[in-house]
């Protein structure tokens, strides 16, 4: 089983806390409530903090140790560590004032992910972008930001894109439409500059990138964006999230997830080969 790594995101260790504390609770024989009554909480205190929908305090995680029976010193102090972990906030804390509440958990999921797989039709992704790219996206999607505001949400996003140089990188797989391409975002220049960055990471070996061309025709996923999270730890199921203009929507039931994996894989099938990315970059660049 893979452990979660020292330093790792917050809300994931949450989650795999919360699953660890079920996966107890369930071979001990207690219900919800059984296990409500050992913190004087109610039987949904417990299930959400399975759900790793509210934090648990190091007394809380050891007080539902000693019910579910767990005595070795040695375990309950990787239970311990693993909720002082799972509570400290992360390194995107200090963006928390232009960082929206939904997005900080993708941003948890992101750092986490040993895979990540996306579709995008309308504009480069997040990690891939130039600042002077990110910059025109986010004053197009924050007209009514502040300057400020929007220098903080591109130093947000150039420091996301860490997590493809460090080590163990995750591996980021990318479909693009060719509308991505040729949409022209923050003048000639820009885009140019855009383009000749992704043709750059085509060169890297955790980042493959396949162009969706006009003359593929339709494909399965024409409705809109997503990105599919995959994780080495355990406890943690593939998950998928969809954005839109108020929030972002996740998704981690095994039904759901393989729609979007279904369609992604026959997507990847009928985009132009990763193998030949750089060249297109290179023709769409001249035509600008």
């Amino acid at each position: 089983m893979a452990e979660a790594r020292p330093g790792g995101a917050p809300t994931v260790l949450r989650v795999v806390l919360g699953k660890r504390l079920q996966d107890l609770r369930e071979k001990a024989g207690l219900s919800y409530e059984q296990a409500g009554l050992a913190l004087d909480v109610t039987h949904a205190t417990i299930r959400r903090m399975e759900k790793a929908e509210v934090g648990l305090k190091p007394p809380y995680v050891e007080k539902l140790l000693q019910t579910y029976g767990v005595t070795s010193p040695s375990e309950v102090s990787g239970f311990l560590a693993l909720a002082r972990e799972a509570n400290r906030p992360g390194w995107w804390h200090r963006f928390r004032d232009v960082l929206p509440e939904w997005f900080s958990a993708f941003v948890s999921l992101e750092g986490e992910a040993s895979i990540i797989r996306a579709y995008e039709p309308h504009y480069v992704p997040g990690l891939l972008q130039t600042e002077e790219y990110a910059r025109a996206v986010l004053w197009a999607g924050l007209p009514h930001a502040s300057v400020e505001e929007i220098d903080r949400l591109v130093a947000l996003r150039l420091e996301r894109q860490a997590l493809l140089t460090r080590e163990k990188a995750p591996l980021l797989w990318v479909v693009m439409d060719e509308t991505v391409l040729r949409r022209p975002i923050g003048g000639v220049d820009v885009m140019r500059a855009q383009i000749a960055h992704l043709a750059e990471l085509t060169a890297m070996p955790n980042v493959r990138l396949q162009v969706m061309p006009f003359t593929a025709g339709p494909h399965p996923a024409m409705y809109g964006p997503f990105h599919i999270f995959r994780f080495e730890i355990q406890e943690l199921p593939d998950i998928a999230y969809t954005e839109s203009l108020i929030g972002g929507a996740y998704f981690d039931e095994r039904d759901d997830v393989s729609a979007f994996l279904e369609a992604l894989d026959r997507m990847c099938a009928q985009a132009a080969p990763a193998q030949s990315t750089k060249a297109i970059l290179g023709g769409i660049r001249k035509e600008i």
